[in-house]
Parts: C-alpha cells; sequence; structure tokens
C-alpha cells in the first residue's frame, strides 16, 4: 500500500482534487481530504485506507465505537466522517434518482468497490425508468474470488421489486479482463433472469483504473 510520502506532492489528495476534480480520487483519497491530517506514525492516507476498509467490510449500520476502534482515529475524526457521511446521504436523497443509461451512469455507486482488498459483488436494483432503487452489496471473497449466485444476487432484486437489475464486481489486481468464472456467473445471471423476467442490463467489472462493460465487449452472453 502506498504512503503519502511515496507519492509526489502533485498526486497528494487535495492537490489532486484541485488539479483533476474529485471523480478522479479513490474512496480512500477522498477521505483523506475529509480527515486532513493523519496521526505520528501514520498518514493520512494510511489512515484513511484502513477506514475505507471497514465500511467495506461492515454488516451493520457504522457507529461512532466502530471508527473508534481504528487506531488514529479520535472522537473527532469520527464526528468528521459520521457527519461528512450523514450529509451526503440526506444531500443524495434529496435528488433526483440516477438513472442508469449506459454502465458509466452507474459508477457513482459503485466507488466503495474500488478500494476493497477482496473482491466484492455489488447488484443495483432499478425500476421501470432505469432509475436505481438501491445498491446492495451481497458478497465478499477473497483477494482474488468472489461466488456471484443467482440466488443471492436475484434476492434483493424480488425485495425491491426490481424491474432489470445490473451486476458489478470489482478485481482488486486493477486487470479489468473477466475471467472465465467471471463469464460463465454472467451466463448463468442471464439465463436464470429470463426464467423470472428481471434482464441483467449489464455485469460491469471496476478497478482503480477503470471499469469493463462484459455487455458491451462480449454481446453474446446476453443474447
Amino acid at each position: 500500500m502506498q504512503t503519502l510520502k511515496d507519492l509526489p506532492p502533485a498526486d497528494w489528495p487535495r492537490e489532486k482534487l484541485m488539479a483533476r476534480g474529485p471523480g478522479h480520487l479513490s474512496n480512500a483519497e477522498l477521505l483523506a481530504v475529509v480527515l486532513g491530517r493523519g496521526q505520528p506514525g501514520k498518514d493520512v492516507l494510511t489512515l484513511a485506507v484502513e477506514v475505507v476498509e471497514t465500511l467495506t467490510g461492515l454488516e451493520d449500520e457504522l457507529t461512532l465505537d466502530t471508527l473508534l476502534e481504528i487506531k488514529g482515529i479520535g472522537l473527532g475524526k469520527g464526528c468528521q466522517i459520521l457527519a461528512s457521511i450523514e450529509f451526503s446521504r440526506r444531500f443524495l436523497t434529496a435528488r433526483k434518482k440516477l438513472k442508469v443509461r449506459t454502465p458509466k451512469d452507474a459508477l457513482p455507486l459503485l466507488g466503495a468497490l474500488r478500494a476493497a482488498a477482496q473482491e466484492c459483488v455489488v447488484v443495483l436494483t432499478l425500476d421501470g425508468n432505469n432509475q436505481v432503487i438501491k445498491s446492495h452489496m451481497i458478497t465478499r471473497g477473497l483477494a482474488n474470488q468472489s461466488q456471484i449466485h443467482p440466488r443471492e444476487t436475484f434476492y434483493p432484486a424480488i425485495q425491491d421489486r426490481a424491474v432489470s437489475i445490473l451486476v458489478a464486481h470489482n478485481h482488486p489486481s486493477g486487470n479489468l479482463e473477466p475471467s472465465e468464472a467471471d463469464l460463465i456467473a454472467t451466463r448463468r445471471l442471464v439465463e436464470v433472469s429470463k426464467t423470472l423476467g428481471i434482464p441483467v442490463l449489464d455485469h460491469l467489472i471496476v478497478a482503480e483504473g477503470g471499469f469493463l462493460s462484459i455487455r458491451e465487449k462480449y454481446p453474446a452472453y446476453f443474447g
């Protein structure tokens, strides 16, 4: 893992945000900007990475007590994080629902995948207007593997009464090419979707360096 001292000043989170905009920052870099500074022996980027890893693996609602268990997060920084999350939630809830017209449209909801150290699978449930109903983290795997099962994939879609879904998972290695297992899982999901009447709009692979649409690169798997 790179620390702040490993990076040239132009790539420090705040400087990177000013030069390129927030969309070019990873989740850890965005959080580093919010935190401002780290602690003795732990720079702000290292601290932010640890917080993001905690958030990614969290099953329950984030609490101040959970944050305080992270070495380097005191009461002040813990409150900063919780306030930032709540502000973002309120701001985004008040806005119009995100509409997915192209694979790229879904990326704002998939940022958590980029910083994850393990492969994770997310399902976006969509309504009849291709607006996102909800984002669901359904599985977490090993450093280079995550199982994608139709049962877990379609369960939230049925709960949300979704008209369609979009599936996404990350490759922590940064390699965006789908594995044979990724393609087999895609074909299985598409087959099941025909029975359930809940189409799979796409299966995306994301990494810090970008994303790949399996539908665009391998359209036959959606036939």
